[in-house]
């Protein structure tokens, strides 16, 4: 029996709650179950009171056809779909869209706090009553914090967000929070309250000693409830201001995001006093800002994690180990006699065998509980903590009666990859732990040390991927609003190295290339994987500011030098100490990412329409890439500066487009990176861009090879340390089991794994060839060592996915491509071509690789060696039998070159051990 197909619609970007921040959301809707090749021809939708008919295949993001919403209005949308065959999808579900948004001037609560606390970014209590005398129809609960609060009326919690409102641009924005609490109000007396921290808000930013509160001193609660009654009267009640009360005596009694919290769960409010009225804002953040509804999904509790194994520790002590590095806090069952105190620290990683703590720096992360003398349930309230074990003292607990609560912003899940090999399918799940960890509120660093900042490099280099796994489109739409804010408190319009801007700027203020350079790639990115031309339109007067400052930093040259840059961040090569001193000029990634930013500004003013500033900005950036070539690009195919990163930038960034050249600066690409064993020469910004720039040149092989190295560094290195999640550091742990000796070593840094995308889009094969994935890129890159990958990913149209699986001689590629969407379709041994919605399946030509000879021993080529793995490991092993030193010497330091033999690499070896590697090579690949 067949089935209609079905329509399903969202408005703009949640799928959690039915609110919308705007008048005038959008909507998208995806068709499933439909025929092959279904192509929609026009959509009806209606909202109740209108049908409006849409013509043509539009369905993402289409403008609201309606009359705009009201504060605090309710409708029912629904859609229903034709396709260009005739046929007719039934009406969805009809989709509930709540106005959660007040009109202008109708906000009129106030901060409000202690009016006489104790200490700094004390926390508090809030209070007030309210009647209602009549029958309600509705009750919309407006909120935020100068800080983080929980809400609650009549005694029962509003919602289960946690560290709610989050972290914003404070002096320009707040965000508030819209809680329908019909069900909690009741005829007669009322009351609403809140238990407030200061969070992000009243935290000391900085580093080493110099740390000091940027925002305010004290947190501050803000919040008015929207009634209507069901005779259509509407009434603002409980607004925060004078006739609400404080108190300072409750069970939190210190919170903060680095030092953690400290709970005394004996005591309850008794101190009640007037509350003060007016923020408690240091000097330029005295002007609260009218605060706007929510676009992105608030922080929850995602899941809970058992403890997987308890450790005894040297010094005594016992530590949980939760099998998983992760963002959020424990959940501790316990009884006690009241006033005992349970402590519980957090780290990341183990170092003979106690909590490795060291890289939290200055951060205290530590949670502190004094016992009511019942039972009791201990969990931080308003702090989170970065951890894979924790270490309970004061109390001796049962691990059964522990459990780990995970954190982050509650966006959907939407992207997935599988492969053959167990270490690659764990590198890609440490990518996405990573992701989880540090998107919470805003895109961080790292979730666990004092900084936890909104570095902009960081989330540059990583959009693609966080677009891939994650609906994270009305996340980072957020934080771009707060990015642009920030960005107009710089005097020349550059972007602040952190977003929100908790630092001091970087080397005396000025642009940073790759950091700043967020302003433009993160917009362009979110279009072309979710459709959101809205973002660009949002976003360009912040991309247009962004590159006019470089322009004006970088004179009229086209080309950016001679600044003080941030570079290649964490090229292995650089020192512990000194992680900005890459192989790369910095010089060539600034001028690269120039270009690179024009260019979409350029392709951004085209698409809204700016045909003058994209006529503009297209000669800006050919000068700029014209400029790169005859500075840093020999015309044989050689950059000036001889390193991974540089080839990677020229080829990537198309930069350099003169094919003969490209084809020498990939080939050289190659050279080098077989030169240094395959092992990762790159850091923040070549990392992203290698393994592209590889196989685009055609060197798969090498690509591979960088991608599977499992010695340090590589990704995979991590992997076989036990990692599971992405570190800061190629070797954030050495291989001996210590933590690197650097001051700033995380476990949970999620920028070096935006290698998955390379996994997605060419491993698997699954990419965007049109904004939104409208047009699919079907491309799979078998990689010889796997037996079979595939990547899987729910895109605006609905579930695409690629797979590839080796069978003898063949390869078998199975493709879905959602309704309303077509593909190109690029095969090995086929020229492209296109297919329509529906599932797919291929054959191409399996080629195996050729036996490898036999290699002449010593006589043999460097290159040739680590080109074949049981020469590379008859080499190793024997001189680690006779010299384990010498052999780790030898394994680090060669030059794997083509002009080189193995006995150039040996020089000075004694005569027998000479003779032994000879044998064992020549036998090894007989």
């Amino acid at each position: 029996m067949s089935t209609s197909p079905t329509a399903v619609l969202r408005a703009e970007l949640r799928d959690d709650t039915a609110d919308v921040a705007t008048p005038t959301p959008r909507l998208s809707w995806r068709v499933e179950g439909a025929p092959d090749a279904w192509l929609q021809a026009d959509a009806e939708i209606t909202d109740g009171r209108q049908t409006v008919t849409i013509e043509g295949r539009d369905s993402v993001l289409v403008a609201w056809p309606f009359a705009p919403l009201e504060p605090g209005e309710t409708r029912e949308v629904a859609v229903r779909v034709s396709a260009t065959t005739g046929a007719l999808t039934e009406w969805s579900v009809p989709r509930t869209v709540r106005a959660a948004f007040l009109a202008p001037g109708e906000w009129v609560a106030q901060p409000i706090g202690l009016s006489e606390p104790d200490r700094d970014a004390q926390p508090f209590e809030a209070r007030t009553s309210f009647t209602i005398d009549r029958a309600v129809a509705s009750a919309l609960l407006f909120w935020t914090a100068l800080g983080v609060a929980e809400p609650a009326v009549n005694g029962a919690p509003v919602s289960d967000d946690v560290l709610a409102p989050g972290w914003t641009a404070y002096r320009d924005r707040l965000v508030h929070e819209s809680v329908d609490v019909t069900a909690l109000v009741r005829p007669g007396e009322n009351v609403l309250s809140a238990t407030v921290a200061g969070a992000w808000y009243t935290e000391k930013y900085g580093f080493f000693t110099f740390t000091d509160r940027l925002y305010g001193t004290q947190p501050s609660f803000l919040a008015q409830l929207r009634v209507t009654y069901a005779d259509g009267a509407v009434e603002t009640l409980a607004a925060t201001g004078a006739g609400w009360e404080a108190a300072g005596d409750g069970p939190v009694v210190d919170s903060g995001v680095y030092p953690g919290e400290h709970q005394d769960l004996r005591r309850s409010a008794t101190r009640w006093t007037p509350a003060r009225v007016g923020a408690a804002a240091k000097p330029g953040f005295n002007t609260v800002p009218v605060p706007e509804a929510r676009i992105a999904p608030p922080v929850r509790r995602i899941e809970t994690l058992p403890v997987s194994a308890v450790i005894d520790t040297p010094s005594g002590g016992r530590i949980l180990d939760f099998g998983q590095n992760l963002v959020g806090r424990l959940r501790v069952r316990v009884r006690g006699e009241a006033g005992r105190r349970v402590t519980i620290r957090h780290a990341e990683v183990l170092e003979d065998g106690e909590l490795g703590i060291r890289p939290l720096r200055n951060a205290a992360a530590t949670a502190t509980f004094d016992l009511s003398g019942g039972d009791d349930v201990l969990e931080s309230r308003f702090s989170f903590y970065g951890f894979r074990y924790a270490e309970i003292t004061g109390a001796d607990i049962d691990p059964s009666a522990v459990e780990a609560v995970v954190l982050h912003t509650d966006m959907t899940r939407t992207g997935w990859f599988a492969a053959s090999d167990p270490l690659i399918e764990r590198l890609h799940e440490n990518v996405v732990w990573g992701m989880r960890g540090n998107f919470l509120s805003i895109p961080t660093d790292c979730p666990q040390r004092d900084e936890r900042l909104g570095w902009t490099g960081d989330i540059q280099v990583f959009t693609p991927t966080a677009s891939f796994l994650y609906d994270c489109d009305g996340f980072l739409t957020s934080w771009l609003r707060d990015l642009a804010h920030e960005q107009r408190h710089t005097a020349d319009g550059s972007v602040p190295l952190v977003i929100p801007a908790a630092l001091p700027s970087f080397g005396g203020g000025g642009p940073v290339a790759a950091w700043g350079d967020a302003a433009t790639v993160v917009p362009t990115v979110l279009h072309e994987r979710f459709g959101d031309a809205g973002v660009l339109a949002d976003q360009y007067d912040s991309m247009r500011a962004w590159v006019e400052s470089v322009l004006t930093d970088a004179g009229d040259s086209g080309l950016w030098a001679g600044r003080m840059q941030l570079g290649d961040w964490l090229d292995p090569a650089a020192p512990p100490d000194k992680p900005g001193q890459a192989k790369v000029s910095s010089d060539i990634v600034a001028t690269a990412y120039l270009a690179r930013s024009l260019q979409q500004v350029a392709d951004a003013a085209r698409l809204l329409g700016r045909h003058d500033d994209a006529a503009r900005y297209d000669v800006l950036a050919a000068r700029s890439r014209d400029a790169f070539t005859a500075e840093y690009v020999t015309p044989a195919g050689r950059m000036m500066s001889d390193a991974p990163t540089a080839y990677a930038l020229a080829l990537e960034f198309d930069l350099v487009r003169e094919p003969r050249v490209r084809a020498g600066l990939a080939a050289r690409l190659a050279d080098l990176v077989r030169e240094g064993g395959y092992r990762i020469g790159t850091g923040f910004v070549g990392t992203p861009l290698v393994t592209d720039a590889l196989t685009d040149g055609g060197h798969l092989d090498a690509a591979e090879r960088l991608l599977t190295q499992a010695e340090c560094p590589s990704w995979l290195y991590p992997v076989t340390m036990g990692a599971t999640t992405v570190w800061e550091r190629w070797d954030s742990m050495l291989p001996d089991g210590s933590i690197n000796p650097g001051e700033m070593t995380s476990f949970n840094h999620y920028a070096l794994g935006a290698v998955a995308d390379w996994l997605h889009r060419v491993v698997a094969g699954l990419a965007p060839a049109e904004p939104a994935y409208r047009a699919l890129r079907i491309a799979p890159h078998p990689l010889a060592s796997l037996a079979h990958a595939s990547a899987r990913h729910i895109t605006p149209y609905g579930e695409a996915s690629v797979g590839w699986v080796r069978d003898g001689d063949e390869i078998v590629v199975t493709a879905t491509v959602p309704a309303n969407t077509t593909a190109v379709v690029e095969l090995a041994g086929r020229e492209p071509f296109e297919v329509g919605s529906g599932a797919h399946e291929w054959r191409m030509p399996h080629v195996a690789a050729s036996d490898r000879p036999q290699l002449p021993g010593l006589d043999a080529s460097l290159a040739d060696v680590i080109d074949d793995p049981r020469a590379y490991r008859a080499l190793l092993d024997t001189l680690a039998e006779i010299d384990p030193e010498r052999a780790e010497s030898v394994r680090a330091e060669t030059h794997w070159g083509r002009g080189r033999t193995v006995s150039t690499a040996l020089m000075f070896t004694p005569p027998p051990v000479l003779a032994a590697v000879d044998a064992a090579i020549r036998t090894a690949t007989a």
